[in-house]
């Protein structure tokens, strides 16, 4: 039974959410989940009605496994680095295995020269300022780990923040989907969906909040809700929210990865084997490119992102123009015969999702600390902001908004 009262109130039913309502249960602290949306989850989201099967919105991958406090909840999971090759497209063909070891070799000099600056001392700026360039392949790999892996490009990008957020394998690709082991682990905690919350007051004894819901009461408050819906007003803070937490907010903006999924027509697939991964180089042709994992435990969908500028500018067209995108990408590399293998696609839509208005944070030059910034409890403790955004080395994924979300509830219980 959801109580009418309870201690605590929890804003957003995603993983930080989730993970505060398990921890306050835990203490033996009561406390109510309110959801906006009619799911749960937040950006980790699994459904299988458009694919035919298993297929994840948002959070794909349960990285850095060895400390990621979901990997207990997925001991099946597969370490998607072990079981898949990467193909690169040049252009006309495929790169050779000595010029695939090549970009390795450049990859591994771009992380070393970006984490030599970044110990370098000095003050903090953009990772463009002192990546590599003009090596035959710096610029897509500075696409692939500014736009496709942090979901805005490095020129936006605080050197600071990306080393310190930097993470490694192993990769778990779970075959519930992630945000079918997140639902998992919702079961039985008291969420109400379809609760938006409009206002929050602050200054009393206890927080009130109010939305089409009505009224409800509590000691204090954890907000997990996006920074995309934070910087855009989407909640009243009465009062408002100190500077310092402003600033933080605007310091830890969304960028956006859209996820493609394609399902395939026949028996084709490409020539590519399951869980191989294929992107094009980025050049003339290709400035922006998608990155594509095919036929996920051996499935007969594969998926794709397209991320930053391209990924906002694409879902301000809309959802047919991001399919489209997708389509010529894969045109680019399998010619006609990429549009005669896949049919039905499903495109995700963060960017214009008002619950949400992007799909993670990144910190702007300047703005690591603004992590730290807006996970300080406010008014002692009354009022609280969980999720990716707050966690200073698993920003941006389930487990970073896992942690915060049980840290938030450490601090309120």
């Amino acid at each position: 039974m959801i109580p009418s009262d309870p201690e605590v109130a929890v804003i957003g039913a995603g993983c930080a959410g989730i993970a505060a309502a398990r921890a306050l249960r835990a203490a033996g602290r009561s406390c109510v989940v309110l959801e906006a949306a009619p799911r749960i989850g937040g950006r980790a989201f699994t459904e299988s009605a458009s694919l035919g099967a298993p297929f994840d919105h948002g959070a794909t991958w349960l990285h850095q496994a060895a400390e990621n406090p979901l990997r207990p909840f997925a001991p099946d999971a597969p370490d998607h680095d072990t079981v898949r090759e990467r193909c690169l497209w040049l252009g006309d063909r495929w790169a050779t295995p000595d010029e695939l070891r090549d970009q390795e070799r450049a990859f591994d000099a771009f992380e070393a020269a970006v984490e030599r600056a970044a110990a370098g001392g000095g003050p903090d700026r953009a990772v463009a300022e002192v990546a590599p360039r003009g090596g035959r392949w710096d610029a897509t790999i500075a696409h692939w780990l500014g736009a496709q892996i942090n979901a805005a490009s490095l020129d936006a990008i605080s050197l600071e923040d990306f080393v310190r957020t930097d993470l490694t394998g192993p990769n778990l690709l779970p075959r519930e989907g992630v945000g079918g082991v997140v639902a998992r682990l919702a079961e039985g905690l008291p969420i109400m969906t379809g609760a938006r919350v409009e206002a929050l007051r602050w200054d009393g004894p206890g927080v009130v909040l109010e939305g089409r819901f009505g009224t409800l009461r509590a000691r204090s408050a954890i907000v997990t809700v996006s920074n995309g819906v934070l910087a855009a007003g989407g909640i009243r803070f009465a009062p408002g929210l100190p500077a310092a937490t402003q600033a933080a907010i605007h310091g830890l903006p969304m960028g956006l990865l859209t996820k493609i999924g394609f399902r395939a027509r026949g028996t084709d697939r490409l020539g590519i084997a399951p869980f191989h991964s294929a992107r094009r180089a980025v050049g003339p042709g290709a400035p922006h490119p998608f990155g594509w994992v095919f036929w996920p435990h051996a499935r007969d969908h594969l998926f794709g992102f397209v991320g930053g500028a391209r990924a906002w500018s694409l879902a301000r067209e809309g959802a047919a123009a991001t399919e489209d995108a997708a389509r010529e990408d894969l045109r680019a590399m399998f010619g006609a015969r990429a549009d005669a293998a896949l049919a039905a696609c499903v495109v995700t839509g963060w960017g214009t999702d008002p619950l949400h208005l992007g799909s993670y944070t990144h910190a702007r030059p300047g703005h690591h600390a603004s992590r730290a910034v807006l996970s300080a409890p406010l008014a002692g403790g009354r009022l609280l902001f969980a999720g990716e955004a707050c966690h200073r080395r698993f920003a941006g994924t389930v487990a970073g908004a896992w942690l915060s979300g049980e840290a938030a509830a450490r601090l309120a219980a």
